[in-house]
């Protein structure tokens, strides 16, 4: 399953947390195309039931081979039915910064994921507020 978001759809989004099924033996990946350097990107995730994988890779464009994607955090295995998972990110430059959720340990076992994203932008300080 592939969920590709822009910036603005996040922003959004509000409070509310968003369900992905994710089938056992299978992953879905959320990418989300930046434009704006200096972004703070989070994430909320829990599952249900037992664990999920989790990770989140950079691509340039949509024409980076996938084996030259960066890994900025690589895969890793969630207690995320027992504890809400929380993360974020900076982001140094613009393209593709894709969330997967990864099942596909698991042979029998379809797991829901809810999850929550924000973006925040730097806050500028111009000095106006000075007497």
């Amino acid at each position: 399953v592939r969920l590709p978001l822009t910036v603005e759809e996040i922003m959004n989004f509000g409070e509310g947390n968003r369900e992905l099924f994710i089938k056992s033996s299978t992953y879905s990946i959320i990418p989300i195309t930046v434009t704006e350097i200096g972004l703070t990107i989070s994430w909320i995730f829990s599952s249900d039931p037992k664990s999920i994988s989790f990770s989140v890779v950079y691509q340039e464009s949509e024409d980076t081979p996938l084996d030259q994607c960066k890994v900025l955090i690589p895969m890793t295995r969630c207690n995320s039915h027992k504890e809400t998972i929380r993360g974020q990110m900076k982001v140094r430059n613009s393209g593709i910064y894709t969330l997967i959720f990864d099942n596909t340990f698991s042979r029998f076992i379809s797991k829901r994921v809810f999850y929550q994203l924000t973006v925040e932008r730097p806050v500028i300080y111009d000095g106006s507020d000075f007497p």
